[in-house]
């Protein structure tokens, strides 16, 4: 067996005989994900606080901060502005746009980015550092903190056909979707055709046209002796994937590709005592839980949608419970609204009955942890595609913002409560995601010092990382393939032809004597 097939194996025993061992020495970690929204942030926090009480001192670059008390745990914000100030529900009916807006924003970001005191000092010291973790996505301004570093890449979207290629893993298009749609299965001929062109061209504008190279050209400018950022992030040494087979599909994954999604999940804690009463005073009717996320705050939301979701829930006899970043007036008595809630814990509560949400992936990895239907009104990027899942798996149902209107609203809701096989079927879901032989953080954190232990794991590594588009696809080969056809072709003709013309000449020459 490999050194790789070995390493699983040890992880897995360890991992099952119990807690991990005590780490053989405190290591130094800069988590990077100075591009990110609070969600992706979610997904490093169990993470971090997971290595700082092993007594690892970890260092976080992000743009926001107060989220750990930690005495292990450094928090460094950069202050820079971007995409989170953007208002997402401009770019519902455009993705091209949407996506468009990161090729003004982001090489702006890298251009600004190592001139804040506070970073240029961090980038001088990161020799000191045993490990860098980075935000997959978005977050290509940091690679210069990786050169002759070992580092992981946390895949905060779920699988990303890009990065599971830079690693020499190419998911194939006619089974894999893309991280913004998803089609019955099997896929059809179409959805095969257009799956697979989506994601060539759009790997393509992302790394290859437009947004890499802007950026590339931003940090060449103030740091000309580095080697291109797409180099550097073929040193990978392991990518922790925010998925899970359960809820999604299986794949075919390479030792360096770790799944664990669900990671920020937990069981829920008790709830605030105003809450707590609101919830269970519902009764058997039952509360609606109303969360957009974070990247889209509610209050962005058009007038018109909002006054249909008000006039809808009117009519409900549900209680409601909508985080909006505003004031609302003439609000239904059972509408209650706050700037802030404990989601995670709402969701635990049995007597929440459906969750409203755009269906970002985390929310919709804490919906089903917790067993509550949902009810997906998707706005941009993965949304749609975690959307069609739900559907899909028949754990909600999807209403889109340009059908919108107060009766389907009313409809989807009642129809989520009163038909059992939303929650039966979510119930199912929870139990298979819940059903792992060690918690995603504990298989995280193992792999995190594996990595450092063994100097960047390279044992791990596919030899496919280090081949060209040629080398893999064979072409070279297809093409010699083709040039030796030929060649036999050609000269089993000619020899065909020399036997063809002896055996007719003497024929002619036996004619002529006779």
């Amino acid at each position: 067996m490999s050194a790789a097939t070995y390493a699983m194996m040890a992880a897995v025993m360890v991992l099952v005989a119990g807690e991990l061992a005590p780490p053989e020495k405190q290591y130094k970690i800069m988590m990077l994900l100075p591009v990110s929204s609070q969600s992706h942030k979610n997904v490093f926090i169990p993470l971090a606080r997971a290595l700082a009480d092993r007594g690892h001192q970890v260092t976080i670059l992000a743009n926001s901060s107060g989220t750990f008390e930690h005495p292990n745990i450094t928090e460094i914000t950069h202050g820079i502005p971007q995409v989170e100030q953007a208002n997402m529900f401009e770019y519902r009916n455009d993705w091209i746009s949407s996506w468009s807006i990161f090729a003004e924003i982001l090489p702006t970001f890298a251009s600004n980015f190592y001139k804040v005191p506070k970073v240029k000092k961090l980038y001088e010291r990161r020799k000191e550092f045993d490990l860098f973790m980075v935000d997959h996505g978005f977050n290509e301004v940091v690679y210069p903190f990786l050169h002759e570093a070992p580092f992981i890449m946390v895949t905060t979207p779920g699988i990303d056909y890009r990065q599971s290629a830079v690693l020499g893993n190419v998911f194939n298009p006619v089974y894999v979707n893309n991280h913004m749609s998803d089609f019955p299965r099997p896929f059809s001929l179409w959805h095969r055709f257009y799956n697979a062109l989506y994601q060539i061209l759009f790997a393509l504008y992302w790394r290859n046209w437009t947004v890499v190279p802007q950026i590339q050209k931003e940090i060449s400018a103030q740091f000309p002796e580095l080697p291109p950022l797409l180099e550097l992030e073929r040193n990978m040494s392991l990518a922790l994937m925010n998925t899970h087979f359960s809820i999604g599909i299986p794949l075919p994954l390479l030792p360096s590709q770790v799944e664990v999604g669900a990671m920020h999940c937990r069981p829920g804690n008790p709830l605030p005592q105003e809450l707590e009463s609101w919830i269970t005073g519902a009764g058997s009717a039952g509360v609606i839980y109303f969360n957009m996320g974070t990247v889209v705050p509610a209050i962005t939301m058009p007038v018109q949608y909002r006054d249909l979701f008000i006039e809808a829930f009117r009519r409900l006899p549900q209680r409601v419970i909508w985080k909006y970043e505003g004031e609302l007036e003439d609000v239904p008595d059972n509408l209650m609204i706050t700037n802030w809630l404990p989601q995670q814990d709402i969701l635990a509560h049995d007597n929440v009955k459906v969750f409203i949400t755009h269906c970002g992936l985390l929310s919709m990895q804490e919906a089903i942890y917790h067993a509550t239907p949902l009810l997906a009104v998707p706005i941009f990027a993965d949304q749609p595609r975690n959307s069609m899942f739900i559907r899909n798996s028949e754990m909600g149902e999807i209403l889109l913002w340009e059908e919108l209107t107060e009766d389907m609203i009313v409809d989807a809701i009642t129809n989520i409560i009163s038909n059992p096989k939303y929650k039966e079927n979510i119930v199912k879901k929870s139990k298979l995601m819940r059903d792992q032989p060690v918690p995603p953080t504990e298989l995280a954190v193992f792999w995190t010092e594996y990595v450092i232990r063994h100097k960047g794991a390279p044992q791990l590594r596919s030899p496919a990382a280090q081949l060209s588009w040629v080398e893999f696809l064979m072409l070279d080969v297809i093409f010699l393939l083709h040039l030796t056809v030929f060649f036999l072709y050609f000269i089993t003709r000619r020899i065909l032809r020399v036997i063809y013309a002896k055996i007719f000449s003497s024929k002619d020459i036996k004619k002529k004597k006779e």
